[in-house]
């Protein structure tokens, strides 16, 4: 198997042991996460990294997959996850390792953290970006708007949002319950750079995180696919909350080559 497919099987074997959900959203946000941690981003622990917060928390297991696979976080750390007395939470604790830069689960909260930390960085006169992944049903939230105009407003040009439009959210379609097919344009408007991008196309992703407008903040909306790779999980809205069986688990894996 592939570094990707690794990943996202590590996925499925994390959500199957602890038996919880979340697994769609999941595999919808992994290139990009993926990419800014093997390909992108300067993660070093000093104060020029570059920070990437996943605000849509609940898609905690990729973030923990691809930390993993990377040699950023212990396999007993991992065997923890989402288990009674366990290690990992189902939402991010900053608590648990360095590389968690902020803790995230209660949406609408990320991107907030993320502007204040790309201001400190400014004021400090530090290197680096800070790289806020929300997901679309997300994007409802007001204090994430109240985030989109002040960063528009001064010029954050250290800060990137990162919106996983996977086009679906808990109980519906992302677009039947706020309407977001002008996301890209409405983010224009406040005054940021913005990309649309297949967020599962490596090229295009580096393509657009690696740009780097003058004077604005970027957004990149990055169209996805609500579990990804796994062909019966694709763009299908019950795998928000579902946990794959025992059937489905090896389903999921054969799919992926692990053997």
């Amino acid at each position: 198997m592939d570094t990707l497919n690794q990943i996202r099987a590590t996925i499925i074997h994390l959500v199957h042991k602890a038996k919880v959900s979340h697994v769609g959203a999941a595999l919808s946000v992994t290139d990009m996460l993926y990419m800014l941690y093997f390909k992108i981003a300067n993660v070093a622990r000093t104060p020029d990294r570059d920070v990437i917060i996943l605000s849509k928390g609940h898609a905690s297991a990729a973030l923990y997959a691809v930390l993993y696979h990377r040699n950023l976080l212990d396999k007993a750390l991992l065997d923890g996850y989402a288990l009674n007395n366990g290690t990992l939470p189902c939402h991010i604790d900053k608590e648990k390792s360095p590389y968690f830069e902020a803790s995230a689960g209660s949406l609408g909260h990320g991107l907030s953290i993320g502007l204040g930390m790309a201001l400190a960085k400014r004021l400090n006169g530090h290197k680096g970006r800070i790289f806020v992944i929300c997901g679309d049903g997300e994007m409802n939230e007001g204090s994430v708007w109240e985030a989109v105009m002040f960063a528009g407003t001064h010029h954050v040009s250290n800060l990137v949002l990162i919106v996983d439009n996977n086009r679906l959210q808990g109980f519906s379609a992302t677009d039947k319950v706020v309407d977001q097919t002008h996301l890209s344009r409405q983010l224009q408007t406040f005054g940021f750079d913005v990309k649309d991008i297949d967020g599962h196309d490596l090229t295009q992703i580096e393509e657009a995180l690696t740009y780097q407008p003058e004077g604005k903040p970027l957004a990149v909306v990055a169209h996805t696919i609500k579990g990804k790779g796994i062909s019966f999980m694709e763009n299908k809205l019950e795998w928000h909350y579902k946990s794959p069986n025992d059937e489905q688990f090896a389903a999921a894996l054969e799919e992926l080559g692990e053997k």
